[in-house]
């Protein structure tokens, strides 16, 4: 008899979601797919409103990732002023996102992930958590507390506030750094550096002893797509978009932002709420890309910051020349990043700029203006139109989440094929593994829940032994 299983919730993501997994007569996996059963629909219920409200309006989408969209709404809001943003402005900008970048980047890895590596896939689920890490390695917790800490303490001074910061506006910023908080910043930051890099030792060493499993685990072939500078290095607050194919083989490149239309399509299926991104030129499913951490990693050819910089190309020398596939080099990419904004974030500390009290610039309205950051996730895509009066009469919001769903579908696949075998014991173990595979894209499943067209609500009565007799449709 054919059999469905079913892992509902998914644990330690940000927001809902499930996964179902089809078993054939002879209990080998069919199909499985990750299901995201809530929806925001942020897109509709903002137009109507002033499009300068969105940095504020925009991030109530999240509590792990509002900067993410302040900003990128920011930078929309600055394409339809036609803004040339101060320098202080744009620099006191750059360290609010690398603090959002590291404060982020540690919530996921030391406190929703670590526990997988650190504790074991099959340890016990009622320790293999963040209390079980605290359990077993306090100073280690302690350490990954104090880095989200001071991440959300650089986004407060950068920004006003930790959580739903109000700091961006239209055409800059409204204030400057303080005197206390400068201070306050650089007597602390050098600690924080030494800690990111005991954190990508920590990956580094798990690497070293589970080369297979990194190199097998969640690997599948997918497009891969981030931020560049001319040179090829990576950005994370501003640059030009650059795809590759699964064999990196370049699709496009220096892309202004204002055109990813140019590339980049949106296909829906009538199971999930979430779009699915693709590179035109490669056609939907083939051009289906990732984003985030690893796909930076495999599109940048260089990153500007010392300390991150030895092991991204370290990175580089795993990869031989191809991208690197496998899921659970996220974590590594991830812990990078996490060292190398923090690094940016000392560099801009010693830039005067960011006291400076030139601020803010307005030019000519025009109707619409794109707006992209490397948020945490990958690559996060504001779009508005606007009438004359400046109310948003479309809004598209491309999340990194979204892009990566077809990555996490494949993950579930991938993970699920190779675990679940006819005749063996299905372990709680064998579908955490599954959960693992899904949490390397750090998914924000709020984020990503908007639809395309118009989604009915269907309601199916049915008997008691679960035949449909009849079907409501409201369209």
């Amino acid at each position: 008899m054919s059999k469905k299983i079913e892992i509902n919730p998914v644990t330690r993501v940000e927001g809902h979601g499930k996964v179902t997994i089809h078993l054939d007569d002879n209990g080998a996996v069919e199909d499985a797919r990750l299901h995201i059963v809530e929806f925001r629909g942020f897109e509709k219920f903002v137009q109507g409103r002033p499009f300068w409200e969105m940095p504020t309006l925009s991030q109530r989408m999240c509590g792990i990732c509002p900067v993410s969209h302040h900003l990128a709404a920011a930078k929309t809001c600055d394409a339809l002023f036609s803004s040339k943003v101060p320098a202080g402005a744009d620099k006191i900008r750059r360290m609010m996102h690398n603090g959002q970048v590291l404060q982020s980047h540690a919530l996921h890895f030391f406190h929703l992930c670590a526990a997988d590596f650190l504790l074991g896939f099959d340890s016990d689920p009622a320790q293999r958590n963040v209390i079980g890490l605290i359990n077993a390695d306090p100073e280690l917790a302690l350490k990954a507390v104090r880095l989200r800490k001071f991440g959300q303490e650089v986004i407060q001074f950068t920004g006003g506030k930790k959580i739903h910061p109000t700091g961006a506006i239209a055409g800059g910023v409204n204030a400057p750094v303080t005197d206390e908080a400068r201070k306050y910043m650089r007597e602390n930051v050098d600690q924080i550096i030494q800690w990111g890099i005991d954190g990508v030792e920590i990956c580094l060493n798990y690497y070293k002893e589970n080369v297979d499993l990194f190199n097998t685990f969640a690997s599948f072939d997918t497009g891969y797509m981030g931020s560049v500078n001319e040179e090829g290095e990576l950005q994370l607050y501003d640059g030009k978009l650059r795809g590759i194919d699964a064999n990196g083989q370049i699709v496009f490149d220096q892309l202004p932002y204002e055109n990813y239309l140019d590339e980049i399509n949106e296909a829906v299926e009538d199971w999930s709420y979430m779009k699915f991104p693709f590179f035109k030129k490669l056609g939907y499913p083939e051009g289906s890309y990732r984003v985030g951490p690893l796909a930076r990693f495999n599109i940048a050819d260089s990153i500007s910051t010392p300390e991150a910089g030895k092991y991204f190309d370290i990175f580089k020398e795993i990869a031989n020349g191809k991208p690197v596939k496998g899921s659970l080099f996220y974590h590594f990419a991830r812990l990078v990043e996490m060292l190398h904004a923090t690094e940016l974030i000392k560099e801009g500390l010693e830039d005067d700029d960011i006291q400076s009290t030139d601020l803010i610039h307005k030019g000519k309205m025009i109707n619409e203006g794109v707006g992209i950051i490397e948020a945490p996730r990958g690559t996060l895509i504001h779009h508005y139109k606007v009438d004359d009066d400046g109310l948003l009469e479309r809004c598209n919001l491309i999340v990194a989440t979204t892009q990566n769903n077809v990555g996490m579908n494949s993950a579930v696949s991938t993970i699920a094929k190779s675990f679940i075998q006819p005749g063996k014991e299905i372990t709680e173990g064998i579908l955490n593994r599954i959960e693992v595979g899904i949490r390397c894209y750090d998914p924000c499943l709020s984020c990503a829940t908007h639809a395309v067209g118009q989604m009915p609500l269907s309601v199916d009565i049915v008997d008691k032994q679960g035949n449909v007799v009849k079907q409501l449709v409201r369209d």
